[in-house]
């Protein structure tokens, strides 16, 4: 069992931990990191209870419901929630860049607790997979979703349109993502380029966001 927690935390930990150093103007307090990381374990639950529901009742009428409804919406809305309610307003979220790590904070605690429940019913050997596709692919949604949320909060005027790209984008490119790994006939030729994508288009938000910390740090020593 200790094999798999290790497995199943390892890979969010490891990503969390890359996004959280590179904060260069002021690094946020670890105990606000990890409680947004465990808010996020902890929204595995409610989900799974509502994906059950919603499949036993026989809501999830095909894959693109599956995928940019039951799967997408549901669980990008969660973390988006959590995010605006316990981080938005926080003292702590003081920099553009900040966005970014709470977002994949947040992220990676739900893909960390779900990966270590797949693990246990389905085995360690998975974990090497898991960690490539779902683990990241998670991160990098957080990543989307904190640039967006960092970008309203600090650098426009637009706050509301910004506030919801932070949700809209994400819940689509998750759709994406899930509604090409239920398509048996194309998901091997259409994960990789899209995880591609995904990865180019993460980091791309990435470096914006510590652009816009460099602009934001500049503009507070005036």
């Amino acid at each position: 069992m200790l094999v798999i927690f290790t497995a199943g935390l390892a890979p969010g930990l490891a990503l969390l931990s890359y996004f959280y150093l590179k904060d260069y103007y002021g690094t946020e307090p670890i105990f606000v990191v990890v409680r947004t990381f465990l808010f996020g374990a902890v929204l595995v639950f409610p989900i799974m209870f509502i994906q059950y529901v919603l499949g036993t009742e026989g809501l999830i009428s095909n894959d693109a419901v599956s995928s940019f409804l039951a799967t997408g919406f549901l669980e990008e809305f969660v973390k988006w929630f959590v995010l605006m309610y316990t981080i938005y307003s926080h003292v702590s979220f003081d920099e553009p860049y900040d966005g970014i790590v709470y977002g994949s904070a947040v992220s990676l605690g739900f893909a960390s607790a779900e990966n270590i429940f797949y693990l246990i019913s389905n085995g360690v050997e998975f974990a090497f997979g898991r960690a490539l596709l779902p683990v990241s692919s998670h991160a990098l949604f957080g990543v989307i979703m904190g640039y967006y949320l960092g970008k309203g909060k600090f650098a426009s005027n637009r706050e509301r349109a910004f506030m919801c790209y932070a949700l809209i984008i994400p819940v689509f490119l998750h759709g994406v993502y899930d509604y090409i790994l239920l398509k048996e006939s194309i998901w091997l030729y259409g994960i990789a380029p899209f995880m591609i994508f995904l990865w180019w288009f993460g980091l791309r938000k990435y470096k914006k966001a510590r652009r816009l910390s460099d602009v934001y740090a500049v503009e507070m020593m005036r």
